[in-house]
């Protein structure tokens, strides 16, 4: 029978096949008096025996066969025992090939029940398949079948021709029972590795315990320190062999023991490494050679990303929170990201926070080591660049990556990206960061305004209309290139004059007292104008600091002046968060005689919110309570009407809560006051609430409806100068 000659190169293989096919035409001189081969019955032997013998088990299946490369031989003994008659009608002739024919046929039969079967669920059908797969190994073999067909040669045509019967007889027996080549190949081999330098592995030490999963612990012989990531191969019980990764010291009662993680390594490797595994006594351990590690290095992952690799998944781990231990601290810090492979899929965590901890091994002694929290962002799909959540979490001490500092992808549609990576976060709908509303949450000059503008340029590429209400008039001279400054103050002046009429009137009906039925009246005119389809003018900007009016408190009351009575009626200026009403619910009123859609037409722009819709105990004055109250319902109706809000504020507790929870996007950024973590804690969660007095200025937690990511992020956000470079470039582009 044939050996396997799985550590023989297909090369030699080759090598081995053109040798004995030479010796086959030697043979055939000396039997029939010529080099080629008969083609007669005589020739039988020669081309369906030794030929497919040598073929089959020299370079198409020289180490194991399959059901269908089984079929494939046996159909091809069969033409070869149907291609030629026996030679008479002796029943001895007829019975040895009705005996070879039945034992084809039967394989055959095997086989394909082999190949029906073994996928089956049930356990007797998936039985007689693995059944018939061993079958097919061994009896299947080109080496086996065509014996087989050699020997019933011999008897049937060749048993009366002495000289045939030697030659053919001697080299069936020197092909498929001596196999002299591999034989002497082999002893060659033997005596090169004698006189070459011994690289057989030395033990360094022994297993002392194994840490299920893929841990162990290693009693040293030596003295010798090894560094974190060497190599490791370990002479174990079945498996006879494994490959681990140093990861330090470490201390136990027993003494200092080196720690290793168990690698997985791919299966055209294990002949190799088996063999270097005999070297070493069972249970003991080797440091692996350059050379040998270099073999396998580029098909491991954790060998070929040693440089990134930080730790080992911790207990405790969870699908939305991985823990994991530090072994080595490389460039690791808040807001970087972390990989860790669940199954076949590489999942992204962000690093939230590290803290120390000490576990007590026995006695007295300690082990001290450095946990890191990360919670998932998701597995990067490049083609939609966005994240996807993972439902599954990693295996215990699976090796835990740092994701190495890549350059921003400069994406159009990103707001962001992952902190030191080209992974960038973008908003998913317009429409629905402005009608599900938004709020750019942090403390003072952190950055929230230039985020602010940059949503707005991207609503106004979008074609949605901007309404801001600012006191600072930052808007204005930042988007300048969209204002109409001088069209703008016209409007203005006309809604300061229709402020001015009537401003110290009074009547008895206090409702028409003052001049704030005119400058409702002029501030719904301007927006009408402004909302109009037809008109070109996309960006609207309000400062009430600049809007006056009054409004009648009360209704007249007589008093006496000397011998003349007077009446007279308490007027007052409207505030700041009043204009603020009559601005809102002017733009409802338009949008609802527009209709109904999903899409988005209007937005209302916040900036200062703690000013303009305070929460009822922060007011400044009593009537801003039921002015802030008008606001949120134009707000809560607007949605269906394509009007929607984006809110900034830096005091988070002193914005009515009736918006700010109607806000289904949020970003927030630096905050310190603890109303204001709690509140964000309902929508980011307490792990990353709790960050935020340590966010670095233009970083952001986003998270909310019309976010790219399905959990929140902390990201990097735009830096101004390069998203108006990036962005109008784009847009001019795509208007050419």
């Amino acid at each position: 029978m044939m050996r396997r000659q799985k550590d023989v190169s297909q090369t030699v293989r080759l090598f081995y096949l053109v040798l004995y096919l030479a010796f086959l035409f030697l043979m055939n001189q000396l039997a029939f008096g010529q080099l080629l081969p008969l083609t007669t019955s005589k020739g039988l032997w020669f081309y369906s025996g030794a030929a497919a013998l040598i073929l089959g088990s020299l370079l198409a299946t020289p180490f194991f066969t399959s059901p269908a490369n089984a079929i494939s031989y046996l159909v091809a003994a069969l033409i070869a025992l149907f291609a030629f008659d026996v030679p008479s009608a002796a029943s001895y002739d007829n019975i040895l090939r009705q005996c070879v024919i039945v034992f084809c046929l039967v394989m055959l039969a095997v086989c394909v029940l082999n190949i029906i079967f073994k996928d089956s669920k049930n356990r007797l059908l998936h039985n007689i398949a693995e059944a018939g797969r061993i079958l097919a190994d061994n009896l299947g073999r080109p080496g086996f079948v065509f014996s087989v067909i050699i020997i019933y040669a011999l008897w049937e045509y060749h048993r009366e021709a002495p000289t045939e019967l030697f030659f053919i007889g001697l080299a069936a027996l020197v092909i498929i029972a001596q196999q002299p080549l591999e034989t002497f190949g082999g002893v060659v081999q033997h005596i090169l590795d004698v006189w070459r330098p011994n690289t057989a592995p030395v033990a360094i030490g022994s297993i002392f315990a194994h840490q299920t999963p893929g841990l162990l612990l290693i009693r040293q012989d030596g003295t010798e320190a090894i560094n974190p990531g060497a190599c490791l191969l370990i002479a174990d019980k079945p498996p006879l062999f494994k490959i681990g990764m140093t990861l330090g010291y470490f201390g136990r009662d027993e003494g200092i023991l080196l720690r290793a993680l168990e690698i997985n390594v791919p299966e055209h490797h294990h002949s190799q490494l088996r063999e270097l595994a005999k070297g070493i006594p069972e249970g003991h351990v080797s440091v692996l050679g350059q050379k040998e590690i270099k073999a396998f290095h580029d098909d491991i992952d954790l060998l070929r990303n040693l440089d990134s690799f930080v730790g080992i998944v911790a207990p405790e781990t969870a699908i939305e929170r991985l823990y994991f231990e530090i072994i080595q601290e490389k460039d690791i810090e808040q807001g970087r990201l972390v990989e860790t492979l669940v199954g076949e899929k590489r999942v992204l965590y962000q690093v939230l926070d590290g803290l120390t901890k000490e576990e007590i091994i026995q006695k007295k002694n300690t082990h001290g080591f450095a946990r890191g929290e990360a919670v998932q962002i998701g597995v990067w799909d490049e083609q939609a660049r966005k994240f996807r959540l993972c439902n599954w979490i990693p295996r215990l001490n699976a090796p835990v990556f740092l994701k190495s500092i890549e350059k921003p992808s400069n994406n159009i549609d990103a707001v962001g990206h992952l902190p030191s990576t080209s992974y960038d976060v973008g908003v998913k709908s317009l429409d629905e960061l402005v009608t599900h509303n938004t709020a750019i949450l942090g403390i003072m000059g952190i950055g929230k305004s230039m985020l602010a503008i940059e949503l707005i340029e991207r609503m106004i590429a979008y074609r949605i209309k901007v309404v801001c209400i600012d006191l600072t008039r930052q808007y204005a001279n930042e988007l300048s290139d969209f204002y109409d400054e001088a069209h703008e103050t016209e409007c203005l002046k006309r809604i300061q004059e229709a402020g001015e009429q009537d401003k110290k009137a009074f009547a008895d009906n206090s409702e028409e007292g003052g001049s704030v039925r005119h400058l409702r009246e002029a501030i719904y005119n301007d927006l009408k104008q402004f909302l109009n389809k037809d008109d070109p003018h996309i960006l609207k900007i309000y400062n009430p600091y600049e809007i006056s009016a009054t409004k009648q408190e009360q209704e007249p009351k007589s008093y006496k002046v000397g011998n003349d009575w007077h009446r007279a009626a308490g007027l007052r200026q409207v505030t700041p968060t009043e204009i603020t009403q009559m601005i809102s619910e002017a733009a409802l009123q338009i949008s609802q005689t527009y209709g109904m859609t999903d899409k988005a037409r209007i937005c209302l722009v916040y900036e200062e919110a703690h000013s303009l819709i305070p929460e009822w105990n922060s007011v400044a004055a009593e009537a801003d309570k039921a002015a802030t109250n008008g606001t949120a319902r134009a707000i809560l109706q607007g949605r269906k009407y394509g009007l929607g809000c984006l809110l900034i504020t830096q005091r988070t507790a002193n914005v009515t809560k009736t918006i700010l929870n109607q806000c289904n996007t949020v970003f927030a950024m630096r905050t310190f006051d603890d109303t204001g973590k709690e509140f964000l804690s309902n929508y980011l969660g307490s792990e990353y609430a709790s960050r935020l007095p340590s966010l670095r200025e233009r970083h952001a937690v986003f998270f909310g409806r019309a976010s790219s990511c399905e959990n929140p992020v902390m990201i990097r956000l735009n830096d101004r100068d390069d998203f108006r470079r990036i962005f109008r470039a784009s847009k001019d582009k795509s208007a050419e």
